[in-house]
C-alpha cells in the first residue's frame, strides 16, 4: 500500500488545507486586541474589548444561561452514557446490541437541523397538552443531543478495562454494587470526566437546537454572538470568541488527555 505522505504535493495541500482553516480564528484572536473599534486595521495593543464584554449585561447573562444548560445537561448525559455503556459492554452479547448501538449513536448520524425542527414539534405539542414552559426544553433537548458524545468514550474506556480485577473482586464476595463502586468506578473514572467534558464542550458551543429550542430570556453565549454579528462584526465580539474559543480548547485538551491517559 503506497504511502499518501510521499505522493507529490501532499505537503503542500496539507499545509493549504492547514492555512486556511485555522487563518481565520488567529485573525479573530489578533484582533479581538486591537485598540481600534474597526476589525480590519490595526492601531495598537489593548484590552479594552475584553473589559467592555465583562461589563456587557447581555453578555453575562448569556454566559450564566449557557453554564447552566451546559453544566445540567452534562451531569444527566454523562449519567445516562455511563448506565448505556455499561450496558452494551458489561453483559454478554444480546439480540439487538448493534441496534442498541446505532440508537445510542443516531443523534450523530442525523444532522442537526432535523434534530432541531423534530425536538421543537415535539416540545410544542407538550406545552400545548400540560401548559409547562421554561429552560428546562433545552436543557433536556442538550442532554440528548450529548448522549452520545458522552457515550463514546466511557464505551471505550470500558472496552479497554481488564475484567482481571472485578472479577477477582467478585470471587472475595464482593457485591456487584461494591464492585462497581471500588473496583469498576474508580477504572471508569477517567472515561467519564472525558465523556462529561466533550459533552459540556458540545453543549456550550450548539448553536441550532438552541435557536429552535430556547424560549425568551434563555439567549445562551454563542445564540448572543450570532444575533450581535447580524449587526456587524466589532472587536467585543472577538474577545468574546477568543474567550469561548479558549475554553473549548483546554477542554477538548483534557478531554484527549484523560482519554489517553494509561490504565
Amino acid at each position: 500500500m503506497k504511502d499518501l505522505r510521499k505522493q507529490p504535493g501532499f505537503d503542500f495541500l496539507a499545509w493549504f488545507c492547514i492555512f486556511f482553516l485555522y487563518a481565520p480564528i488567529v485573525v479573530l484572536i489578533v484582533f479581538s486586541f486591537n485598540d481600534n473599534r474597526s476589525v480590519v486595521r490595526w492601531t495598537e495593543f489593548s484590552l479594552r474589548w475584553y473589559a467592555a464584554a465583562f461589563d456587557n449585561e447581555g453578555i453575562r447573562n448569556a454566559t450564566v444561561v449557557s453554564l447552566q444548560v451546559a453544566a445540567v445537561s452534562t451531569l444527566f448525559a454523562t449519567t445516562f452514557a455511563t448506565m448505556a455503556a455499561l450496558a452494551t459492554t458489561r453483559t454478554p452479547p444480546f439480540k439487538g446490541q448493534m441496534a442498541a448501538y446505532a440508537i445510542i449513536n443516531q443523534p450523530l448520524m442525523i444532522p442537526e437541523i432535523v434534530t432541531a425542527v423534530a425536538t421543537l414539534s415535539f416540545f410544542s405539542i407538550i406545552k400545548q397538552l400540560t401548559g409547562v414552559t421554561g429552560i428546562g426544553y433545552l436543557m433536556l433537548a442538550h442532554t440528548v443531543f450529548c448522549i452520545p458524545f458522552a457515550y463514546m468514550p466511557i464505551r471505550a474506556r470500558l472496552e479497554d478495562m481488564n475484567l482481571t480485577l472485578e472479577q477477582a473482586a467478585a470471587d472475595l464476595y464482593a457485591t456487584p454494587i461494591q464492585v462497581f463502586r471500588k473496583v469498576t468506578l474508580p477504572l471508569l473514572a477517567p472515561g467519564i470526566v472525558a465523556g462529561g467534558m466533550l459533552a459540556f464542550v458540545v453543549s456550550l458551543d450548539d448553536v441550532i437546537i438552541t435557536l429552535m429550542v430556547a424560549g425568551p430570556g434563555e439567549t445562551t453565549l454563542p445564540v448572543y454572538i450570532l444575533g450581535q454579528i447580524r449587526r456587524g462584526i466589532t472587536p467585543e465580539i472577538n474577545a468574546v470568541s477568543t474567550l469561548l474559543l479558549l475554553l473549548s480548547i483546554v477542554l477538548v485538551s483534557a478531554f484527549f488527555l484523560l482519554g489517553n491517559k494509561k490504565k
